[in-house]
């Protein structure tokens, strides 16, 4: 694609990043909420690992780091289609979007991607200033989130929540793609319970049986969460991290190829009233 003709893309993506950075009430809302949860997720699994007896596949600041990472990068979690959609959706203006000059994948895309990376900035920082940086002057500096294992890690956790907000944004357009299709918003209602569990956000895919792990590793939904957090603080290095990198990109082209398909077909069935 030249500059040329990926110039509206972009000036979608900043059009929409500018709109959703104007949120910034219920940003403030969502960081005190996932303060709040992100502390009782903390405790729930500090007195999980007091009570267990055996060795754990990571250890108590690892798992509290896990915690936070999940809170502050909570927006990034693809739990739902893209509200403007949906409403044009049951109102039926969805069909104006074959008359546009551009291309509706791509646009849905943008628009997705610039909701989710804008959401995610406003709410990321004051949960880390909070868990990273105030936690540890208090008496719960165990609760604290630590920073990267090593700079390598920093760099390869860069690269894989780049690479998170790709595939979530992937996703976002599939759900925008069953609402389109279905004609209801109800139906994606799933979403939110697959993302959480298999994301890794509930209980760390580490913690899942041994033999578990490498289809957990592999399945789409690790890119979301589990993988670059667990790059974060060297539980996934060298070849693991490689391998990590590797299923989300993988992912993305899949999602996004089968995106492209499916909302072509969707799109030639849509009939407009007097075309």
């Amino acid at each position: 694609m030249s500059a040329a003709a990926a110039l509206p893309y972009l000036s979608i993506l900043h059009a929409r990043f500018s709109l959703m950075l104007q949120y910034r009430t219920a940003a403030w809302a969502g960081v005190a909420t996932q303060f709040w949860f992100g502390a009782i997720r903390v405790m729930t699994l500090v007195a999980f690992y007091d009570g267990s007896g055996g060795g754990q596949p990571l250890n108590l600041a690892q798992v509290v780091t896990y915690i936070w990472l999940g809170q502050a990068f909570l927006a990034m979690l693809p739990w739902a289609a893209d509200a403007e959609i949906a409403a044009a959706v049951e109102s039926g203006n969805v069909g104006y979007e074959r008359l546009r000059p551009i291309d509706t994948y791509l646009l849905w895309f943008a628009r997705a991607l610039a909701w989710r990376v804008a959401n995610t900035s406003l709410r990321a920082g004051p949960v880390f200033v909070l868990a990273a940086l105030l936690l540890p002057l208090t008496d719960m500096r165990d609760w604290a989130w630590r920073l990267p294992a090593s700079g390598v890690s920093a760099l390869l956790f860069v690269l894989s929540i780049a690479l998170t907000a790709l595939l979530s944004s992937a996703i976002t357009v599939l759900l925008n793609i069953v609402v389109t299709a279905l004609k209801t918003q109800r139906v994606v209602g799933f979403s939110m319970g697959l993302v959480n569990l298999f994301s890794g956000l509930v209980i760390p895919l580490a913690l899942f049986p041994a033999w578990a792990q490498t289809p957990l590793l592999w399945q789409p939904f690790a890119g979301l969460a589990d993988i670059p957090y667990r790059i974060y603080f060297g539980a996934l290095a060298g070849p693991m991290a490689v391998q990590g990198l590797a299923a989300q990109a993988l992912w993305i082209v899949l999602l996004v190829l089968a995106g492209r398909w499916w909302l072509n077909r969707v799109m030639a069935r849509i009939d407009m009233q007097g075309s």
